[in-house]
């Protein structure tokens, strides 16, 4: 992986937009994946980054009197507010989640935990419905096959299932159930045969013919013996 690629952005000669990705990988990031992020730092831009700032007035939620964060989809009702064409801004946003995404994926540890997940996907102005709708759009024929064919572990699936609407967390498929389905049918179809009652075999057509026959022998018996 590149430097940008660990960076989760497009390759850019901006050294905020830098500072800004190394910063937002850097909150769950282990303390092998921050030298990482260090050393890519320092290949995209030549120096060590800035120390990472406590809190930052973009990524800090409007609150009102009562302390509690402003949802940012509340003015505007869900289904409006997806469908809307998205600005430039808007625009960057769903490109840096999308690549960011896509260096989880290069990850086989990390793209295993939910939390990792949730905290890209869920960090505003990306959990906004229009932008959530067209990241969903864009990582669909990747992560929905995947999703559903268990390559991930449940608690991913079903997060990512719900969170783009693909399935609820009761449709989300099992790694398990394509393998068990055919024995599951098996034991339903053993379990319902004991059930149906035992078919008498009739033996009176043979009894009958035994009886005649001896009768047409007895006959022939009885008109040789006069004879």
């Amino acid at each position: 992986m590149n430097c940008w690629e660990i960076l989760g952005i497009d390759p850019t000669g901006d050294r905020r937009k830098i500072q800004d990705a190394y910063e937002q990988q850097l909150k769950f990031a282990s303390d092998e994946e921050a030298r990482r992020l260090d050393q890519a730092f320092r290949e995209a831009v030549g120096e060590a980054p800035e120390p990472a700032p406590e809190t930052r007035s973009e990524a800090t939620p409007e609150l009102p009197e009562t302390g509690t964060p402003v949802s940012s989809a509340a003015p505007e009702p869900a289904a409006e507010s997806s469908n809307r064409p998205l600005d430039a801004n808007e625009g960057q946003v769903v490109r840096e989640v999308v690549i960011q995404i896509k260096a989880l994926l290069n990850d086989a540890t990390r793209s295993k935990d939910a939390g990792i997940w949730k905290a890209i996907l869920c960090e505003p102005p990306a959990d906004e419905p229009a932008l959530r709708a067209e990241i969903g759009r864009q990582l669909e024929p990747q992560l929905r096959p995947m999703a559903e064919n268990g390559s991930f572990p449940s608690p991913v699936a079903h997060f990512l299932g719900e969170w783009f609407g693909w399935f609820s967390p009761e449709q989300a498929p099992h790694p398990l159930d394509g393998r068990l389905g055919g024995e599951g049918a098996e034991g339903e179809e053993s379990e319902e045969l004991p059930e149906q009652p035992p078919q008498m075999v009739n033996f009176w057509p043979a009894v009958i013919g035994w009886i005649v026959g001896l009768v047409i022998l007895a006959s022939l018996f009885g008109g040789m013996g006069g004879g």
